[in-house]
């Protein structure tokens, strides 16, 4: 199993012919990126169009330019408001010099990974005014991390922290201190389908859950940096398991 993975994963690329959201997000500032991890739901190719119409130049400007550039932005489950209203989010914090590394690390630091994931969301939540449906998905909600039973995949987030976490290919590697170790799978309907085909995954439901066991299982094959195969896992979903 480990040098199948390690075969697929040799086999990677980022480009475009091969796109995925990071494509778009890694010459982007973190907060930027965030936002590209938290639309990154959905076909690849609406996920890159999306990102590609948004200018996160934006994050430096008034909140009144910020509504009138995005009047006719919308994405799936987010309308024009919602678009607005998180980029409203996200300039707030740039302005008050909230740093989203140490906004996760400084949590990280009392609690472990699990809580300082609950910590990041109920303080990105904060800035953001408005509860719509399109909100509230897109942010997800904070959950009992000692407890995170029930909880959803929360896939974009534990993607985000890959790619800022893991050094090596495709990642960033821009936030030191956090061992790969601690990192967590992310789960999408591609990865869940092929892990459960591959036998590594027995529970039936994709969910925080099932990401924490499959990431135990990975770590049989790579105790240091499991969550290197959710590249290969993807890839082997998106090419229908072949």
């Amino acid at each position: 199993m480990k040098n199948y993975l390690e075969s697929l994963l040799a086999e990677c690329k980022l480009d475009e012919n091969n796109l995925d959201p990071l494509f778009i997000a890694k010459d982007l500032p973190d907060d930027a990126t965030l936002i590209c991890a938290l639309f990154a739901y959905g076909n690849v190719k609406a996920i890159i169009k999306f990102l590609r119409s948004l200018n996160f130049r934006l994050l430096d400007e008034s909140e009144r330019t910020i509504r009138r550039e995005l009047a006719d932005h919308y994405y799936r489950f987010q309308s024009s408001e919602d678009v607005q209203n998180i980029f409203v989010a996200f300039a707030r914090m740039r302005k008050e010099n909230i740093v989203l590394q140490k906004l996760f690390t400084d949590a990280y630091s009392k609690n472990g990974f699990l809580f300082a994931l609950s910590d990041m969301i109920r303080g990105l939540r904060g800035y953001v005014g408005a509860r719509t449906h399109g909100i509230d998905f897109l942010f997800s909600k904070p959950f009992d991390y000692q407890n995170p039973k029930g909880v959803s995949a929360l896939k974009r987030y534990l993607m985000f922290l890959r790619w800022m976490v893991r050094d090596s290919f495709p990642d960033l590697g821009r936030w030191k201190g956090i061992p790969t170790s601690d990192l967590l799978i992310p789960l999408d309907t591609h990865s869940f389908t092929q892990a459960s085909r591959l036998g590594l995954l027995k529970r039936k439901s994709a969910d925080l859950q099932a990401s924490i066991e499959l990431t135990e299982k990975l770590k049989k094959l790579d105790p240091i940096d499991p969550v290197k195969y959710d590249f290969a896992l993807y890839r082997l979903g998106q090419n229908g398991g072949k």
